[in-house]
């Protein structure tokens, strides 16, 4: 089915509306096609497609937003993300800490989009650009630690400390010669490098406070993850649990994927590992995994994102009256013990409780106030529940740029081949979203606050299920769902990265090197590429220009 852009007055009243804060370029937005364009230009359907190929192209709203009335609630919630919270506590964006990662979601989200991949040296989160999260787990068992948060901190409002001394960290980028020494059989060369990630013992507080000893710290490690766009993610969620456990039904039954499927999630055809909310207000009604790389997370009400604007910053809302610490309370006793934060304590959170309203902070001894203070579940509320609503009509409201290019014959070329040769089984084009009736495991919408995308077919070329690649130094525990790539070829654009910075850790510059790390013996993609070496370098490049394309 083809359809014709006929929406002249939407599109010039998203263009006004979105470029209120330019930054400086002089890229017009392009004049809305009118012939005749195939359906999957519209990457986010009727209700989710941005028309806008500027370096603004991630931050579109969506029809469905300004159709819902929810234009201003979009740029309210666009303004939460990207401007930075404070350790004062009057004002907005206030409550930052005690502990934090970033300060805006910004920082980890350049231009709206994955992070950037960052050159060998210091961990460095204090420039805008730097997505990463680090990841320390137990080599022995693969599961995170529990004396850090899972989402580790690395910053911290005097007078505490941060959990982790970031100085100390240090990013190392080493080659890799893969078994067809890293060349095509008609002599074309290319590159791929991996990251190692070193954290010494010394970088880490509550070891060195004394409230962690060697054997606590185990055999840890540390590998990254980078953040991925945000924008379509309101798309995805809009995607029936059904439709998604069909897709792994089909997997499982054509077993085609050497290293099979996740059984933690999904085996026999049922689904096994649900996610579900009994705290924050949340009913513990069961929801399909579908978010992070680990398929952490259910629905986007309660996903990564809305989570993130509690956890990274910090700040508490009123579903989450308490700090985001790690689960084993180390910083918590490395924090009360510590004479320097002691010192500063009175003077603290007399800005937190000027008015004496938690007597538990006042009274006792310093530790047992600064235990109290920290442990809390009823702490002062910071960001306000129409800050909340707003930040999640902007996240689920962002639209999805259009295809480009895609009455280019090497696209429509590359396009061929990408289902030719297999990448289409595990990047599947795309779905069709159900009544979209939104899901809330945390039970803090009460009604139609949030925008929606009924029965759109949608482009986001990724199955929603989790496969193995085999790379070195592979993602924690190797399962990883499949990234959505649509607008993945605007990335160097709409956020000044160098690089394409493709993969879980960035690792890949360009899109063939992130080919070429699907190639391993034991990868669940390992035919595809051994189809891609094959191809002309004419057919090759092709396959490129359709991914930058789509």
């Amino acid at each position: 089915m083809k359809k014709s852009i006929m929406l002249f007055g939407l599109l010039a009243m998203t263009i006004v509306g979105c470029q209120t804060d330019p930054k400086g370029e002089d890229d017009p937005a392009p004049t809305p096609p009118v012939e005749e364009l195939p359906d999957w230009y519209y990457t986010g359907g009727e209700l989710g497609t941005a028309h806008i190929m500027t370096s603004h192209a991630f931050e579109q709203p969506a029809t469905a937003v300004i159709d819902a009335g929810m234009y201003q609630s979009f740029k309210n919630g666009e303004a939460l993300f990207e401007n930075p919270f404070m350790s004062n506590q009057q004002g907005v964006r206030s409550g930052l800490g005690p502990a934090y990662i970033r300060t805006s979601c910004l920082h980890c989200h350049p231009g709206y989009g994955h992070g950037k991949r960052q050159e060998s040296g210091a961990f460095r989160t204090d420039e805008v650009g730097n997505g990463y999260l680090l990841v320390v787990y137990n080599k022995d068992t693969e599961g995170y630690v529990s004396w850090l948060a899972g989402m580790p901190q690395s910053h911290a409002v005097a007078p505490f400390k941060a959990p982790i001394d970031e100085s100390k960290i240090t990013i190392q980028w080493l080659n890799h010669t893969d078994e067809w020494g890293n060349r095509f059989p008609d002599g074309e060369s290319y590159e791929l490098i991996y990251p190692e990630v070193t954290m010494p013992k010394d970088a880490i507080y509550a070891y060195n406070e004394g409230a962690l000893t060697d054997e606590d710290l185990g055999n840890y490690g540390v590998k990254l993850e980078s953040t991925i766009g945000i924008y379509g993610t309101g798309l995805l969620d809009a995607i029936t649990d059904e439709d998604i456990i069909a897709e792994w039904a089909k997997q499982e039954s054509d077993g085609y994927m050497q290293n099979g499927l996740n059984t933690n999630y999904f085996e026999n055809g049922e689904w096994k590992n649900f996610y579900t909310n009994s705290a924050q207000g949340g009913d513990g009604t069961p929801y399909i995994r579908r978010y992070t790389y680990a398929m952490s997370r259910g629905p986007l009400q309660d996903g990564a994102g809305a989570n993130a604007f509690w956890n990274i910053t910090n700040a508490t809302r009123s579903d989450r009256r308490f700090h985001y610490l790690d689960a084993a309370g180390s910083w918590v006793r490395a924090s009360a013990a510590d004479e320097d934060v002691q010192a500063g304590f009175d003077e603290y959170i007399a800005t937190i409780d000027p008015n004496r309203e938690y007597p538990e902070f006042w009274e006792g001894s310093m530790e047992e106030r600064i235990t109290a203070f920290l442990t809390s579940k009823n702490l002062p509320v910071e960001v306000s529940d129409q800050e909340y609503i707003d930040l999640m009509v902007w996240h689920r409201g962002l639209a999805v740029p259009a295809a480009r290019n895609v009455t280019d014959e090497q696209v429509l070329r590359g396009k061929e081949l990408f289902e030719q040769i297999g990448c289409a089984y595990c990047h599947r084009p795309s779905w069709t979203t159900g009544n979209d009736e939104v899901r809330d495991p945390a039970r803090f919408f009460k009604g139609n606050e949030l925008p929606r995308f009924p029965h759109q077919k949608i482009w986001p070329y990724t199955d929603m299920v989790q496969h193995k690649l085999c790379m070195v130094n592979d993602i924690r525990t190797g399962w990883c769902r499949t990234t959505p790539l649509w607008g993945r070829g605007l990335h160097q654009k709409c956020t000044g990265s160098p690089t394409a910075d493709r993969m879980h850790d960035c690792r890949a510059r360009d899109v063939v090197e992130a080919i070429m790390w699907h190639g391993s013996a034991e990868s669940d993609a390992r035919e595809t590429v051994e189809n891609f070496r094959e191809l002309s370098k004419a057919d090759r490049d092709a396959i490129v220009a359709f991914i930058d394309a789509i």
